[in-house]
């Protein structure tokens, strides 16, 4: 919950940094940022990666975790990448949530990522098309629609 949490609301991006510089210092060779929540926003992306870089803790060691509550998942993961992080977390279909705050919604769907990634150039390896099939079918088991806007327009897209 680097950027916010349930019980004491926005966590100060310094607060984040000086944990970060200390599991660094403690011999962790990656950090995962976590937005468990949801409630980032790009500018608090670019912000706390910009204070770890003056920290001294490179993008290369960093990694990106962030829930879509407010629709933010993807901008934020741009922000990151575009800041030199190339590790990101995502679920297919966005499955997931936070049992500690019930608004959280689930994790950047992994589809959305693909279908940015891929229109970025960027090859990922990933079928598209199977990743969203199986995404469909996992949103069918549970009896729900997918969060994902790449899932529900490419699986309605040739109707």
């Amino acid at each position: 919950m680097c950027f916010g949490d349930p019980w004491e609301g926005a966590v100060p991006l310094r607060q984040v940094a000086r944990v970060c510089t200390a599991l660094r210092d403690m011999g962790c060779d990656e950090l995962s940022l976590g937005d468990t929540i949801g409630v980032a926003t790009p500018g608090h992306v670019r912000g706390l990666l910009s204070l770890l870089g003056e920290e001294g803790v490179p993008a290369d060691v960093l990694g990106v975790h962030f829930h879509d509550t407010y629709g933010q998942a993807l901008a934020n993961t741009l922000a990151a990448l575009q800041h030199g992080v190339t590790t990101v977390d995502a679920s297919a279909g966005g499955l997931g949530g936070c049992p500690y705050a019930r608004s959280a919604t689930g994790n950047l769907a992994t589809e959305d990522l693909v279908w940015m990634l891929h229109g970025l150039g960027i090859e990922t390896g990933v079928d598209l098309g199977r990743l969203t099939a199986t995404s469909v079918w996992m949103a069918e088991q549970l009896g729900r629609p997918s969060p994902s806007r790449t899932v529900r327009a490419l699986s309605h897209k040739d109707q």
